[in-house]
């Protein structure tokens, strides 16, 4: 059978083919979960495979039905999932291509300065002390993912982190405080940052705004956040889109350090 002829010309070539596809997939997943969009998604997904199958397994009239709805659909597609498409293209054109040169700076020879370590210990510090006093903060680790599109919704700022910094920038009367800050390599890009709401229903009660753009951005991004509640006090880490638990602050010190990485 034709089937089983085109197994036998399986070349390395369609291996990377299909890895590419299955890679595309699962960021255009992610990208959609825990949207209305998924559902959608996962139809699709679901008839394309069926399409294929018609196709090798030569049911032409069914493929050809199947495949009259796939060229016909692709025009619904890009309108049913605009905004998907939208922050795809959004990931794609932000990523930060200069992050991956931490990987050959671990090497002693190539090691800069300009490597600079988020210092996570004075980031907790502040934390620690604003959960005390109730005062609401959301700070946001770019990694990977170039976040300067965001930049542009706050004060673009280029100040070192330390403890009293990050205490004063979320101050209750200071006029910084609201929003989010954007931290890369050690500074402060950015304070006031409007971030993207999470649309996710199933969040916990407990959870704000502030916790809820934290799932947001690191739903679309590969950033990760803090937040500190301003109703209870308590800190969050989120990555992901998710809750990441942990006993201590010190625990919590080493995973921030293990993602940043």
């Amino acid at each position: 059978m034709k089937i089983f002829d085109d197994l036998l010309k399986f070349t390395v070539i369609d291996i990377v083919d299909v890895l590419l596809v299955a890679l595309l997939l699962y960021y255009i997943y992610k990208l959609v979960k825990g949207t209305v969009a998924i559902n959608i998604f996962i139809g699709i997904v679901i008839i394309y495979f069926i399409y294929l199958l018609t196709e090798a397994l030569e049911m032409k009239m069914l493929s050809k039905i199947l495949g009259g709805f796939m060229s016909v659909g692709l025009i619904a597609l890009i309108v049913v999932f605009q905004q998907e498409i939208r922050k795809f293209l959004l990931m794609v054109g932000s990523t930060n291509f200069s992050k991956r040169r931490k990987f050959l700076g671990r090497f002693n020879f190539l090691k800069t300065e300009s490597n600079t370590e988020t210092d996570v210990e004075a980031i907790m510090a502040a934390c620690n002390k604003m959960s005390t006093t109730k005062t609401g903060a959301l700070i946001v680790f770019e990694c990977n993912n170039n976040l300067d599109f965001l930049v542009n919704t706050g004060d673009e700022m280029s100040i070192k982190v330390t403890k009293p910094i990050i205490e004063s920038i979320f101050f209750k009367n200071s006029p910084l405080h609201d929003g989010a800050i954007i931290v890369a390599e050690n500074i402060v890009k950015a304070t006031r940052v409007i971030l993207p709401v999470s649309n996710e229903k199933n969040l916990p009660q407990r959870f704000g705004l502030r916790h809820r753009a934290a799932v947001g951005i690191t739903e679309k991004t590969d950033a990760l956040a803090l937040v500190v509640s301003e109703e209870t006090g308590q800190v969050s880490y989120f990555k992901d889109g998710e809750f990441i638990m942990f006993k201590d602050t010190q625990e919590l010190i080493e995973i921030i350090k293990k993602d940043l990485v």
